[in-house]
């Protein structure tokens, strides 16, 4: 949809808050977004003037646009929220978080159990989490059974078993970790009071469950049951030991979430802590790809809508680093300067950053880049170029001619910063008459991304191209071609300057001339040099060379070498007259290299 064709439909969009979709040719859904006004939002996409490709890559793709108006900006959150985790559109933020979590069921049958699972069954029973660690999980199960008294067995301890006597108490009950249903010693009310004992411990309210056993305490005593007594003093000392080793805000603080959002050019990483009773009862970060140009404030919007519905919270406050649009009317957004408040946001993101730390130190050893300098160079080209990953697999292309004989292409590859060799490639160029970089840039390329589609490899970070715009515009011609758009990047390395452009970009990117980054993409472009020079120098030496004066008629090889030999170069002898060139091979010979070139001007 080009500007001219929206401007016939924009004083037919609502000025109301709502959720607008963006349609393809093929009539696919390839962005979802919210808006406080859907007219302004929407004629920005057509007025305003980005500077990323991706943004006008998604410009050119719309077809159709649609419109939902919600009553509020909550509601259009919560709608956008909704489509984007069905449709995935392409064009959207995308949340890297495929972890299976482990949840803590209630299990629905008379006295329930409690157990750790992953599996959630629809069969009546109260699941409570998710749960960001297995081993947290295990030692809340075991911590559970060592304060509440809860069955274990799996016994069907419905009313006429219990009734007839068919069972007898086990070690547990003796041990007293069980209060013995099975033989009708507790009853379902008193099992029912303990179940909400163990809810409380997993909301992190301990100090509910202090207060009951202390209740208990103190019955215990009234009734001469000091033995008793002296186990739950003890439950309670587990208890407050268990609360001294978790993180303690401040016991008065109260329910809160804390988000933070680290950015590192396309990738955020966003931390989430859940506070409960001033305890930090859980921590968890996810990455997120950014498509388009979104801002620190539509990421978090958009992520903590979705891990307080993935962790269950209804927390009323939420402690943010930005402003941002509240996912219910009636929760609280605080974006703290001082106190407990800003010292848990300090906290969420050096959490934030460790994980970050951890990702990129599992990175290079999964990748197997032995070297830390390769792996310095790697990232701080990623953040040169902004780059969505690291850039641990770059190709370089580069077309080379001789004195206008046929081209060829050479395409280097660097694995892990480092030469692969083996992945070196030289190209015969097949389909292109005379000399034309540009053509011979998009066969080169389209060949290589044809033939790692068929092989079904995997495609590289970076693609490099030696020249200008026009080289650049061939090769992403035949990245479209394939249907590749978004598998790899493509940059153009203009020869002269070493400015570095971006396909659809109109302003190059000029790196500082001794940034690490620069001296990287020089050796890259020096490699490929050498690597096509090389080329020419075996073919010429093998004479399987032939320049494109031997495709004139009535042209021999023996007259194209002394019309070489003598102008140096085809551009010197298309520009020579008939009489300069007769003088070296005649008047009717030269009458015919004139007019070959005049045809195929």
């Amino acid at each position: 949809m080009t500007s001219v064709e929206f401007r016939k439909i924009q004083k037919t969009i609502p000025d109301n808050p709502g959720i607008y979709k963006y349609f393809d040719a093929g009539n696919e859904l390839i962005y979802v977004g919210k808006a406080r006004s859907l007219r302004k939002r929407v004629s920005s996409y057509f007025t305003k003037t980005f500077t990323g490709y991706k943004t006008h890559e998604l410009v050119k793709r719309i077809s159709k646009i649609e419109f939902v108006i919600v009553g509020s900006e909550q509601d259009a959150l919560l709608l956008e929220n909704s489509l984007i985790k069905e449709f995935q559109p392409k064009y959207n933020i995308s949340l890297k978080d495929d972890k299976s979590y482990p949840y803590i069921v209630i299990k629905k049958e008379p006295f329930p159990r409690i157990f750790f699972t992953r599996r959630l069954i629809k069969d009546g029973s109260e699941y409570l989490g998710p749960f960001t660690s297995v081993k947290k999980v295990r030692e809340l199960v075991e911590f559970i059974r060592n304060t509440i008294p809860l069955r274990t067995c799996s016994l069907n301890l419905s009313k006429t078993n219990i009734e007839k006597g068919k069972f007898k108490v086990c070690l547990e009950y003796h041990l007293g970790n069980c209060k013995g249903p099975c033989e009708g010693l507790q009853d379902v009310d008193n099992y029912n009071e303990n179940l909400k004992q163990v809810r409380n411990i997993l909301k992190g309210n301990l100090s509910e469950v202090v207060n009951y056993f202390k209740r208990e305490i103190k019955s215990a005593v009234e009734n001469l049951a000091y033995e008793k007594a002296a186990i739950l003093k003890k439950k309670i000392e587990f208890l407050e030991n268990y609360q001294a080793s978790s993180v303690v805000v401040n016991p008065r603080f109260g329910n809160a979430d804390v988000f933070s959002i680290v950015k590192e050019n396309q990738i955020a990483y966003i931390n989430y802590l859940m506070v409960r009773s001033g305890t930090i009862v859980q921590s968890h970060t996810i990455r997120a790809e950014a498509k388009l140009e979104e801002t620190e404030q539509e990421i978090l919007e958009l992520c903590i809508q979705n891990m307080r519905t993935t962790f269950n919270s209804d927390a009323k406050e939420i402690i943010v680093p930005v402003i941002i649009t509240p996912c219910q009317p009636d929760v609280m957004i605080t974006v703290p300067r001082s106190g407990d408040k800003k010292k848990l946001l300090d906290l969420s993101f050096k959490n934030a950053g460790y994980y970050i730390e951890e990702i990129k130190n599992k990175d290079r050893l999964k990748l197997g880049i032995k070297n830390s300098t390769s792996f310095e160079t790697l990232e701080q080209l990623q953040k040169d170029l902004q780059l969505s990953s690291l850039p641990v697999h770059i190709e370089c292309f580069d077309n080379s001619n001789f004195q206008g004989s046929y081209p060829v292409s050479a395409m280097v590859c660097f694995k892990n910063g480092e030469p692969s060799k083996a992945d070196y490639r030289h190209f015969n160029i097949k389909t292109v008459v005379g000399i034309n970089d540009f053509a011979s840039m998009k066969e080169t390329v389209f060949r290589r991304y044809k033939r790692l589609t068929e092989e079904g490899k995997d495609y590289p970070q970076l693609v490099i191209i030696d020249g200008g715009k026009g080289q650049l515009s061939s090769a992403s011609e035949a990245i479209r071609e394939l249907g590749l758009e978004g598998k790899m990047t493509l940059v153009g390395l203009a020869k002269n300057e070493e400015e570095i452009f971006f396909t659809g970009d109109r302003d190059s990117l000029k790196l500082p001339f001794n940034s690490q980054s620069l001296k990287f993409i020089r050796k890259i472009r020096d490699e490929v040099h050498r690597f096509g020079i090389t080329f020419h120098r075996k073919k010429r030496s093998a004479g399987t060379f032939k320049n494109e004066l031997e495709d004139i008629r009535g042209i021999g090889k023996a007259t194209a070498d002394m019309l070489l030999k003598e102008f140096k170069s085809i551009k010197n002898i298309r520009n020579k007259t008939i009489e300069e060139l007769a003088l070296v091979i005649g008047h009717s010979k030269a009458s015919t290299v004139l007019g070959y070139f005049r045809d195929k001007s």
